[in-house]
């Protein structure tokens, strides 16, 4: 650190050079005043943020709710799956039958059934 620098020992030249660094310590304490003073403005309040806290509980319950249903639809979807499959398998079961019973009529008309039916 510097001496302090008197009026009546200090010449022009050095009174300056005083004065200039003065002027730069001011600026930059005027600058980090400003810089303290932009971030406490910018700081988000607590209605922001209560506010916010608020949107995300609904959004995620929201996404539970939907994802609960979405399982609701896959169950359903497969029970859905398993009776048509169920459906049909028991229609190309009474086809089968019917084709037996068609072909035992057939044979037994020789043939003459089946385009009679049709006819």
């Amino acid at each position: 650190m510097r001496e302090p620098i008197s009026r009546d020992s200090a010449s022009p030249r050095e009174l300056a050079e005083a004065t200039r660094r003065l002027d730069r310590a001011l600026e930059h304490l005027e600058a980090a005043c400003a810089a303290k003073i932009s971030t406490a403005t910018e700081a988000p309040d607590e209605t922001a943020l209560a506010a916010l806290e608020s949107d995300r509980a609904r959004l995620a319950a929201e996404l539970d709710a939907a994802r609960a249903r979405e399982g609701e639809l896959e169950s359903a979807a497969a029970a859905a799956s398993q009776a048509l499959g169920r459906a049909a398998a028991e229609v190309r079961a009474a086809l089968s039958e019917g084709e037996g019973v068609s072909a035992s009529d057939g044979e037994t008309s020789g043939g003459e059934g089946l385009n009679e039916e049709a006819a």
